[in-house]
């Protein structure tokens, strides 16, 4: 794989790993309160590794339902004086700058969001651009990676703390359920399975011509 540049990697699609933390689990109506995201990029062996991220605290929109028992989880308080919380609209052209930017930089023609259980992140960040009416929305509508299924069919874990013990990645479990962390152990996780898979292809080789070759 040595030389491979991310825009051949997934046939144009640049991952980006995703985290939010949110007010409940309701994308059209609880709150957008933390997001994380690592862009990911080619070293110069060919191999996935993370690359720059953000962090961003998002104040509650208008309205918005903030469960108490998400907050107990998350340990985020919306309304704390030092929080330096951003207006939804303006965390999320940040994020799409930043993620548009680095797809012309790996010449990559769209972001795929990437992440643990990708479809609930997606959903929050769909949503929230659609009420901001935020435009040039760099990721797939409805595509993503999902380390969930990678983790389980190639660890036998889905839970993100256990898979990333699994694959020897630390886990400081003080900082779960911070949206630029979890980001980050995903990002590392992903990694390293995609890179996994394709050290058993083989150099410059994907699994399906792996496969082919392989057949009697």
């Amino acid at each position: 794989m040595t030389g491979l540049v991310m825009a051949e990697r997934f046939r144009g699609f640049l991952p980006v790993v995703v985290d939010l933390e949110t007010g409940g689990f309701h994308a059209e109506t609880d709150a957008l309160l933390q997001i994380g995201a690592v862009i990911l990029d080619c070293n110069e062996a060919g191999q996935l590794v993370p690359g720059q991220t953000l962090s961003l605290e998002v104040m509650p929109f208008e309205g918005a339902r903030i469960d108490p028992e998400a907050l107990a989880v998350n340990g985020i308080d919306p309304n704390h004086p030092l929080r330096p919380a951003l207006p939804e609209e303006e965390a999320l052209v940040r994020l799409f700058r930043l993620v548009r930017r680095a797809l012309t930089t790996q010449g990559c023609s769209r972001a795929i969001l990437t992440g643990h259980n990708a479809f609930f992140d997606l959903g929050f960040l769909n949503a929230a651009a659609s009420r901001c009416a935020v435009k040039r929305n760099p990721f797939h509508p409805f595509s993503t990676f999902d380390t969930v299924t990678l983790a389980g069919v190639l660890l036998g874990q889905t839970v993100l703390a256990k898979a990333v013990t699994e694959i020897g990645i630390p886990v400081d479990s003080g900082l779960t359920h911070q949206a630029l962390y979890d980001a980050e152990l995903t990002a590392e996780l992903f990694c390293r399975l995609v890179n996994r898979c394709q050290e058993w292809a083989g150099p410059g080789r994907t699994l399906q011509a792996w496969d082919r070759s392989s057949a009697p």
